[in-house]
C-alpha cells in the first residue's frame, strides 16, 4: 500500500487539501470491502510522519471506520488473521468485538480498539484514550440455528429396531461417507439423521478452525472466543435457493450450507422436493469437498468436505409400501415415477450408503432385554477406524476413505482378489457404474476399519455391496452391532 502527494510544503491542515492517491497491490488482485478502512488511513498518517513506519512492520490492520472515526467490525477477521500469520506476520489490530476471534489463531498479538484514535496512540507508544464502545453491525443475525445443546438429550440407544440402518450410520460415520435414506413417513430416516452428529468425533484443531474461519466469512457468528470442536449439523428447508446452499450473493460472494456443514453433517430431508438447479448442483462438492462460486469477476473456492444425509419419502404423500397390506398411497404411479427420478442419476451415483427403511414394529418399544449400543459406545468405535485410517494415510493429502482417489485406491489399497471378483462382477452385469466399484472399494476397506481387519476381503466387499445397493445386511454383520 503506497501513497503519492504533493512535495510542496506541508501544512497543518495536511492532508485536507491535497489530493492523495492510494495504491492496492497487486493491481490484478480483487480488493473491496470496508475492512481496509482503517489501513488505509493508518497509512496515510504514517505517510504525513505522524507515525513512525517501523512501527508498521510485521502488522496488519483491518476494521471498518466511521465518520467519527469510531471502529465498526467486519465479517471474516479469522480467516484473514490466519492468512496473515501464514506469511509470518504476529501482530494484528482489530475492533475490540473481534478481539477474541483473531486470538484463535496461536502465537499471533491481538489488540482490540475501538476507535482510530486508539490505534495512532497505542502504535506512537502513547496513552490509549478513552472511546465508546464498538457499535454492533446492523446485520447481526437475529436468528441461529438450534446449535449442540439442542442434540444433548438425543441417543443412538433411543432408537428401537433398524439395526441395519444404525450400522450404516456407523460405517459412514466411520469413513466420511455420504448416506441415503428412503422409506415412507414414520420409518425413523429423521431419527437417524439427527443422531448422526452424535456418534462423530470431536474435531482436532485445525479442523476447529477451518469451520470457525468458514462462519467468520458467513457472519453467522458473532463471537467466537472459543472453538467449538463438535461437528455441525446443518438442515436446510427444502425451499432453499442455490445461493443459499452453494453460496453467492450479491457484492461480496460467501459460503453457503453445503459449507456451513465442513467437517460435519448437511441433512437434505425431502430431498427430491428441492429444486432442480440445487440438486444438480451438488454434483461438485459430493464428488471433490469444495465447492466454487464464481460472480462477474469474482471467484471464490470453499471448503465443503460435508458428509451429505440425504432422505426422501418413495412418493409425495409418504405413504407409499411395497407391501400391499401396509400400502395406503393415493398418489398416481405417474406422480410416483416423477417423484423417484428426482433420486436417480449422477447425484445418487455419487452417494456411498443407501438404506431402505419400513417402519419399525410397535412392540420394540418396549422390548426390555433388547441390546442398544449408545451413541458414545459407536463413537468410540468410530474414532477407532478413524485412527486406522490417519495411520494408513499418514503424509498424504486425505485422512477419510472417502476422499481417496480411485486410482490410488486400486493401485496402493486393493481389496482382495476375490472381493475384486465380486466388483467385476457387478460391474459387468451393469449393476454398478466405474465410479460405483470406487466407491463400494471405499466403503469396503471402511467395514474392514471398523472390523479391525488389515486388509478389506470378499466378506467386507459383500456388506459394502449391500450397503451400496440396499439390499438387507448378512445376519452375521447385523449380530455384530446392536
Amino acid at each position: 500500500m503506497a501513497v503519492n502527494n504533493s512535495t510542496e510544503k506541508p501544512d497543518d491542515k495536511w492532508p485536507a487539501n491535497r489530493r492523495i492517491t492510494i495504491l492496492l497491490s497487486p493491481a490484478d488482485l480483487p480488493k473491496a470491502g470496508t475492512h481496509f478502512d482503517l489501513a488505509i488511513a493508518v497509512t496515510v498518517l504514517a505517510a504525513r510522519g505522524r507515525i513512525d513506519r517501523s512501527a508498521l512492520v510485521d502488522t496488519v490492520l483491518i476494521g471498518e471506520l466511521a465518520l467519527s472515526g469510531s471502529l465498526r467490525p467486519v465479517a471474516g477477521v479469522l480467516p484473514m488473521v490466519m492468512a496473515a500469520a501464514q506469511h509470518g506476520i504476529r501482530r494484528v489490530f482489530v475492533p475490540e468485538p473481534q478481539a477474541r476471534e483473531a486470538a484463535l489463531v496461536p502465537g499471533m498479538v491481538v489488540l482490540g480498539m475501538r476507535s482510530l484514535a486508539q490505534v495512532v496512540a497505542e502504535l506512537r507508544g502513547q496513552e490509549v484514550p478513552e472511546a465508546p464502545p464498538v457499535v454492533e453491525p446492523a446485520s447481526t443475525r437475529l436468528l441461529t440455528w438450534r446449535g449442540q445443546a439442542a442434540r444433548d438429550d438425543i441417543d443412538m440407544a433411543d432408537l428401537a429396531g433398524i439395526t441395519d440402518e444404525k450400522y450404516a450410520l456407523e460405517v459412514a460415520a466411520a469413513g466420511g461417507h455420504h448416506l441415503m435414506l428412503s422409506g415412507p413417513r414414520g420409518s425413523g430416516k429423521t431419527s437417524l439423521a439427527e443422531r448422526l452428529p452424535t456418534i462423530l468425533p470431536d474435531l482436532d484443531i485445525d479442523q476447529a478452525l477451518e469451520l470457525a474461519a468458514v462462519h467468520s466469512l458467513s457472519g453467522l457468528v458473532a463471537d467466537h472466543s472459543m472453538l467449538s470442536q463438535r461437528p455441525p449439523f446443518f438442515a436446510p428447508h427444502h425451499d432453499a435457493s442455490k445461493a443459499s446452499l452453494l453460496g453467492g450473493g450479491t457484492g461480496r460472494v460467501r459460503p453457503g450450507g453445503i459449507s456451513w456443514a465442513h467437517h460435519g453433517v448437511l441433512f437434505l430431508d425431502e430431498f427430491p422436493l428441492f429444486r432442480a438447479d440445487v440438486i444438480d448442483a451438488l454434483r461438485q462438492p459430493l464428488e471433490s469437498g469444495e465447492v466454487t462460486i464464481a460472480r462477474g469477476e469474482e471467484s471464490a473456492t470453499f471448503p465443503a468436505q460435508t458428509m451429505f444425509l440425504l432422505a426422501a419419502n418413495p412418493c409425495p404423500c409418504g405413504n407409499y409400501h411395497p407391501r400391499v397390506a401396509s400400502n395406503s398411497c393415493d398418489c398416481d404411479e405417474a406422480v410416483r415415477r416423477h417423484y423417484r427420478r428426482k433420486v436417480t442419476g449422477p447425484v445418487i451415483d455419487r452417494i456411498d450408503v443407501w438404506r431402505d427403511l419400513s417402519p419399525a414394529a410397535a412392540d420394540l418399544d418396549h422390548d426390555r432385554f433388547a441390546v442398544r449400543d449408545d451413541s458414545a459406545t459407536i463413537r468410540a468405535r468410530v474414532v477407532a477406524a478413524r485412527e486406522t485410517q490417519a495411520r494408513r494415510y499418514a503424509g498424504r493429502a486425505w485422512r477419510l476413505n472417502s476422499a481417496v482417489p480411485g486410482p490410488a485406491l486400486a493401485r496402493d489399497w486393493p481389496v482382495h482378489p476375490l472381493g475384486q471378483r465380486l466388483l467385476d462382477q457387478e460391474l459387468r452385469s451393469g449393476t454398478l457404474t466405474r465410479r460405483g466399484v470406487a466407491r463400494v472399494h471405499r466403503v469396503a476397506w471402511t467395514v474392514a476399519d471398523l472390523r479391525g481387519v488389515e486388509r478389506a476381503g470378499p466378506d467386507e466387499v459383500a456388506v459394502a455391496l449391500a450397503l451400496r445397493t440396499g439390499t438387507p445386511l448378512p445376519s452375521n454383520v447385523v449380530e455384530r452391532v446392536g
